[in-house]
């Protein structure tokens, strides 16, 4: 559960500090199984290569989470979560939604699934 409450403030701070990429990475199986908003995608060099997609297009984002909760009858945990920007046009923004995660039996994030309120979100990266 630690690396769960390590995940959004190591996202935020792996935009301007590469030893919090290197600890975020490291929250992650190596087959990470990550899907957003629909669009599913494998390993932990995919979810690098969208980590700094994000990074390139956003000067600067801020998480907040409610806190992680298991999920009654499963193995999974989810928390709602809201996050605020400014796009590297200049434009600000802000978006709300909810993660799905799984962690293996060695406590890494194994599935993680970003559902936003807004379905358009991640437009930009389903390929």
């Amino acid at each position: 559960m630690e690396n769960l409450n390590r995940y959004f403030d190591l996202f935020d701070q792996s935009r301007t500090s590469e030893q919090a990429f290197e600890e975020l990475v490291s929250l992650f199986s190596d087959d990470i199984v990550f899907v957003l908003n629909g669009h599913e995608k494998q390993g932990i060099e995919n979810w690098k290569l969208f980590v700094k997609m994000v990074f390139k297009e956003n000067a600067d984002i801020k998480h907040m989470f409610e806190g992680w909760k298991a999920v009654e009858g499963t193995d999974m945990f989810e928390t709602p979560w809201a996050v605020c920007g400014k796009r590297a046009s200049g434009s600000v923004f802000t978006q709300t939604g909810k993660d799905i995660a799984k962690l293996d039996k060695n406590g890494k994030i194994s599935y993680l699934e970003n559902v936003p309120d807004d379905t358009n979100m991640f437009d930009t990266y389903k390929n």
